[in-house]
């Protein structure tokens, strides 16, 4: 993907004021590759957002909005998504939430709280989807890994109506002991290592990107998130993708997805670890274009630019934890 810096002034808010309001068709129109911004509210703080679309230019094409996992970006999806998206013969919508990539930083002395992922999918999600013409009827399908996974999964619960699918690839629906144990060993390798240079690849402020992450997944307070009991309202088709050798997670993830979801499709990968699309990537390509060409028929995605801004409230949310 290219990754020019002559990213269009589109849909940007000033420092500190509320996003520009600019037609989505604007946005859904822009060439494949080509960087651009989209402007949210987060939190009460107007943030900016980097983002790119991928997998050809056909304005007619259905979308596959990708969600990233807790340390990536737009950049550390590498070719990820133009990979499926060709193979599908889909579009797609990469961003990166604030904190991340070429996203507008997390402040300092901000800690995210332990609503941090409902915060993502039910304030900021619908609006880059609105942005760029996804809302209300437009259903577009969500591909998310990780926090992203889980993102995914709290957004299709609480937005039933607005999702047509979804992928996720070794998402947390509750925080278990081997997550915290390999998240400690990150936290050690950021202090005694070159990760910071390593995430500096892909983060303008990879302590941003790192602390922000880290902190909340440490902090006492988030040893009680547990979005199953979202789980039950999802109506669209799903599928959960987790590696058998996930460092950061049991099977019992996606497994547990499956109990209360009954249309899910899971598929478990051998010789893979906590990324799907990177360490069994031809199995997750040919496993995800079967699941999307036998079930977008169903549930199908509006192209870009056709759906109208949704205005409803989204279902009630189980408490976070506090």
């Amino acid at each position: 993907m290219d990754r020019s810096t002559d990213q269009p002034a589109v849909s940007v808010p000033a420092h500190g004021a509320a996003p520009a309001a600019r037609a989505p068709q604007a946005l859904a129109s822009l060439p494949a590759g080509r960087p651009f911004r989209i402007g949210a509210i987060q939190s009460g703080r107007a943030v900016e957002l980097e983002a790119v679309w991928v997998g050809g230019d056909d304005p007619a094409a259905p979308v596959i909005v990708f969600l990233h996992e807790g340390l990536g970006s737009v950049s550390l999806w590498r070719d990820w998504p133009e990979r499926l998206c060709r193979a599908a013969g889909w579009r797609g919508l990469v961003f990166s939430r604030a904190g991340y990539g070429q996203s507008t930083p997390r402040p300092a002395d901000e800690r995210w709280g332990p609503d941090f992922l409902h915060i993502q999918a039910t304030e900021v999600l619908p609006q880059v989807l609105d942005a760029v013409g996804l809302g209300g009827d437009a259903r577009p399908w969500l591909f998310g890994h990780s926090d992203g996974g889980s993102i995914a999964l709290i957004f299709a619960a609480m937005f039933p109506q607005r999702a047509g699918g979804i992928v996720v690839a070794a998402p947390h629906i509750v925080v278990e002991p081997v997550t915290i144990a390999s998240i400690e060993q990150a936290r050690d390798a950021w202090h005694a290592t070159d990760l910071r240079h390593k995430l500096a690849r892909h983060h303008a402020d990879p302590a941003s990107a790192f602390l922000g992450w880290n902190d909340i997944w440490l902090d006492p307070a988030f040893a009680g998130f547990d979005i199953t009991a979202l789980l039950p309202r999802i109506a669209c088709p799903v599928l959960a993708a987790q590696g058998v050798d996930d460092e950061y997670g049991t099977l019992e993830q996606v497994r547990g997805i499956a109990r209360r979801v009954p249309q899910t499709e899971l598929l478990e990968l051998p010789d893979c670890r906590h990324s799907p699309h990177r360490d069994q990537p031809d199995a997750l390509e040919r496993a995800v274009t079967d699941f999307l060409r036998r079930n977008a028929a169903t549930t199908p995605a509006a192209p870009c630019g056709t759906g109208h801004a949704a205005t409803a409230a989204p279902a009630r949310a189980a408490s976070p934890p506090h």
